[in-house]
């Protein structure tokens, strides 16, 4: 039963997880949280990562209640991700591996998001909507092979719903996409906004200029509330992005679909959402990514009654 010591920073969020034959024994996290209506810069991230990363691998390793001769293998994030803190949280891999004298597994930022879904949740092999503030991808495993069969042709849904976080500066904290859907739920009016779907790809660069621009003049006129907002920007980028994954769906003839990813933690974009009349149910399995350090990986698995969809008449 091998233990890896993982090792995670592509972006705001850097933790040191334990893994022992596939179960996790420890997964203490640090989130570098910026004022309200500002991003994170690399740089920032990164000195973030190198202050805090020594006392989250000394607290994973507490947790677990092992010691460093406990640990056979040592994992870390290669990429995608930001550069700056990437090679933060990498040096420091590299150098417990030569103090240790273990070795090293380099780690696919987006096929680890699938294959810890996978571990959490129990899913076979899924559909997979991958949905972060890097990336947004529809993805199915074939052939020895991810195979990827959509995905945002622009910037990443986490990254929509960022930056319009900025806009009506809301918090950062414990995330904005968090902290949006908050607001949508007391949203009682849907607005028609753009909506990009291509083909099997998604955009979401045109939806995000056009809400940021008519901000400020919709809410000066009253003819809106910034809950109302939050509302109809959400569920227009569900609304693409379950479309598509869908339609993936019915190509590979898949009964389950699962959804890793920082967005995942989003409550909204849920079993109901999907429609598709398969004749049986959708098993949808939701890997909610924790928000709070204090908290643990709540995968969720979880069927779907089939119901009427477009699916319907092609």
């Amino acid at each position: 039963m091998p233990v890896v010591l993982g090792m995670e920073g592509s972006a705001n969020k850097l933790g040191v997880g334990i893994v022992r034959d596939g179960v996790v024994l420890s997964n203490p996290r640090r989130t570098y949280i910026t004022p309200p209506g500002q991003g994170f810069l690399p740089r920032d991230t990164a000195r973030h990562h190198r202050k805090h990363i020594l006392a989250v691998l000394k607290e994973s390793l507490q947790e677990a209640n092992l010691q460093p001769s406990d640990i056979d293998c040592i994992a870390f994030t290669k990429g995608p991700g930001m550069g700056a803190p990437l090679a933060a949280v990498a040096v420091v891999a590299r150098t417990l591996a030569q103090l240790w004298n273990r070795p090293m597994v380099a780690v696919n930022h987006c096929v680890g998001h699938i294959e810890m879904g996978r571990l959490v949740t129990g899913a076979g092999n899924p559909t997979v909507l991958y949905v972060s503030g890097g990336n947004t991808q529809v993805i199915s495993y074939l052939e020895r092979r991810y195979r990827i069969f959509g995905e945002t042709i622009d910037i990443a849904v986490g990254n929509c719903l960022d930056r319009f976080a900025r806009v009506l500066k809301i918090s950062n904290d414990p995330s904005p996409g968090y902290n949006i859907e908050q607001m949508a739920k007391r949203g009682k009016k849907l607005l028609e906004l753009p909506y990009t779907v291509k083909g099997m790809d998604v955009s979401f660069s045109g939806i995000l200029s056009y809400i940021e621009d008519a901000t400020p003049t919709m809410l000066a006129a009253g003819e809106c509330t910034a809950e109302d907002l939050c509302f109809s920007l959400q569920e227009t980028v569900f609304a693409m992005l379950v479309e598509v994954t869908e339609r993936a769906m019915a190509h590979c003839s898949s009964q389950e679909v699962m959804i890793v990813g920082g967005v995942a933690c989003e409550s909204h974009i849920a079993p109901s959402s999907f429609t598709r009349d398969v004749g049986k149910c959708i098993i949808v399995h939701i890997n909610m990514i924790p928000l709070y350090p204090s908290s643990t990986f709540s995968g969720k698995s979880i069927h779907t009654p089939p119901k009427y969809s477009y699916f319907d008449a092609i």
